[in-house]
């Protein structure tokens, strides 16, 4: 609304100067020429405002920083070669430095903006405005991808006060949760709608800075959703947050800092040591011929040796060894006496 109300103002400031140059004859020569000029020219630069919806704040200050710098250098060799137009013997001085001016403002201009615009990405620029970074809690911002979203572990953490820095979701993010949520699939449509549910549970979190990015870079334009949060990452200079191990292994070739959920959980569980003693409920038969196999609350496998005929009972087990995993832990014991 306020970028309506501003195009409008300055349409109506135009069309008042327009209107002014034709009701006051003999001070503007040409003032019909000039107000159709200045009236169409308006128009024209609102048009191209609004047909350009995307617009990089890189670039725009490439352009500025280009014309700048050629402006300088053009004044710094305009005052050099001054001295040599003055004592020459050459005719029409006036139009000879106005031409070297000319061509040399729009050459030097073209040469600072196009090397600027090849080397944006290793330097950046912020003008005409100085934008201040917000104080974050955090050391880093945090970016979600979808599987974490989905996952809902996220939620429960950040109401524990575990992550107190900010939390980036990307547009791409949830428009990827939103087609999930639109699938065919009914298994996929209730993960989608989970993920929206979790997001929206998050926002609400007085706790926690939430921030939906929207912005994406050139690079990230064709890119498959994985790099983009890695680039994103990159940008920000922040942690990718996934339960997602292929994007765990492309974010650590990329250098990014990850957070896996399933690794903290991991390493959250409790440590069992040889010997250690355990009431586990049978829930069905081992591979082994005598294996039974029991799960703990947090969802670790117990299998029990010389528990296969005591399926939906509770025994007393005594664990010998444990076995780590990339699917997760595994906790082998054997069999006491039934509970």
């Amino acid at each position: 609304m306020a970028l309506w109300m501003l195009r409008g103002l300055f349409l109506a400031i135009a069309f008042g100067a327009g209107i002014s140059m034709v009701t006051q004859p003999g001070e503007v020569q040409n003032e019909y020429t000039y107000a159709i000029l200045s009236i169409t020219g308006a128009v024209g630069l609102v048009a191209l405002d609004v047909l350009i919806r995307r617009k990089s704040i890189e670039v725009i200050s490439c352009v500025y920083f280009g014309i700048a710098i050629g402006m300088f250098l053009t004044y710094v060799i305009g005052v050099a070669v001054d001295p040599i137009l003055t004592y020459s013997n050459v005719e029409n001085k006036e139009q000879y430095r106005g031409i070297l001016s000319l061509v040399l403002f729009i050459s030097l201009c073209y040469i600072c903006i196009s090397f600027l615009l090849q080397t944006r990405h290793d330097f950046r620029f912020v003008i005409p405005y100085v934008e201040f970074s917000k104080e974050f809690k955090g050391i880093r911002p945090l970016v979600l991808d979808t599987s974490v979203i989905i996952d809902g572990r996220i939620a429960e953490m950040v109401s524990t006060n575990l992550f107190d820095g900010q939390l980036i979701v990307p547009q791409f993010v949830i428009s990827e949760l939103q087609s999930i949520a639109d699938s065919g699939d009914k298994m996929k449509r209730t993960r989608g709608r989970r993920g929206l549910d979790i997001l929206r549970q998050l926002q609400a979190d007085k706790s926690v800075d939430v921030v939906i990015h929207s912005r994406e870079t050139e690079e990230m334009q064709l890119q498959p959703v994985d790099m983009k949060l890695v680039l994103l990452a990159q940008e920000l200079d922040g942690k990718v947050v996934t339960g997602d191990f292929n994007l765990n292994k492309v974010a650590d070739l990329n250098g990014v800092p990850v957070i896996n959920l399933n690794e903290i959980a991991n390493t959250l569980k409790p440590v069992y040591l040889p010997g250690e003693n355990l009431e586990i409920r049978i829930i069905k038969a081992g591979e082994g011929d005598q294996q039974g196999i029991g799960y703990l609350d947090d969802g670790t496998m117990i299998v029990v040796e010389g528990a296969r005929d005591y399926i939906n009972e509770t025994v007393r087990c005594s664990v010998t060894s444990v076995l780590q995993t990339s699917a997760g832990r595994m906790i082998f014991t054997g069999f006491e006496e039934v509970r």
